[in-house]
């Protein structure tokens, strides 16, 4: 009986950045290796993979689909190749997979299938917005998308802030990027004046804008993060 083959997750840019500024060798070299994958979106995995591997086959390359629209009894045959001594690669759209990301359903199957997850290094935009921020590295916390609704999105807004005086720790969330505007006015109006609040926008690019202020310092934001990929984190001491 052969061994099972292994699950390796690739982290990718987080922008239109060249790969290897960001990148470790590591994944260039598991990427070379592997011809199997498991891709949020296929057109822009094969073009990753073109964009760090030139020369590889894309012919050659089996992927698998994961997405919103998968249906949770697919999930079990993608892990099929690893069954069969063949190692498969999980690549994000963005970041690290299974992190803020539907590769983390994946993942757990492979636990229970007994086949050995391999983590690699690559850029997580929630630590690196942490890193940044000043804020409590110890204790934290990522919510993922507040509300819609304003009157909701406020009254979550007041509870994770809440939440932040009573455990001492820092929120961290994300929002659709051409509603990051109306998030920071709703937090500068919504929160305490003096509850620190990072917003960490465009991470590894060239545009890289990282700033903590009061709420109320907020208040006459001049930076436009329209439609730019964003982490918040507030904070209340």
């Amino acid at each position: 009986m052969n061994p099972k083959g292994k699950l390796y997750l690739i982290p990718t840019r987080l922008g239109d950045n060249p790969p290897l500024e960001v990148l470790p060798l590591s994944i260039k070299k598991i990427i070379e290796q592997l011809d199997n994958y498991i891709v949020e979106n296929e057109k822009t995995a094969r073009r990753f993979i073109k964009r760090v591997v030139p020369n590889k086959s894309q012919p050659n390359l089996k992927l698998s689909v994961l997405n919103k629209y998968t249906q949770d009894s697919e999930l079990n045959s993608f892990l099929n190749p690893c069954l069969n001594g063949i190692s498969i690669g999980i690549i994000s759209e963005a970041g690290c997979p299974a992190i803020a990301d539907p590769g983390a359903d994946i993942v757990s199957i492979a636990h229970e299938l007994d086949i050995k997850v391999v983590p690699l290094v690559g850029p997580s935009s929630i630590l690196l917005a942490l890193m940044s921020s000043g804020m409590n590295g110890q204790s934290f916390a990522f919510n993922g998308y507040l509300p819609i609704d304003k009157q909701e999105r406020k009254q979550q807004i007041k509870l994770l802030e809440k939440r932040s005086l009573e455990l001492n720790q820092s929120q961290l969330f994300i929002e659709t990027p051409y509603r990051n505007n109306q998030m920071l006015t709703d937090l500068a109006t919504t929160l305490h004046q003096n509850t620190k609040v990072c917003v960490a926008c465009d991470l590894t690019l060239p545009t890289e804008y990282i700033k903590t202020k009061s709420a109320k310092a907020w208040k006459s934001n001049t930076e436009d993060f329209h439609k730019r990929p964003a982490i918040f984190i507030i904070q209340r001491d």
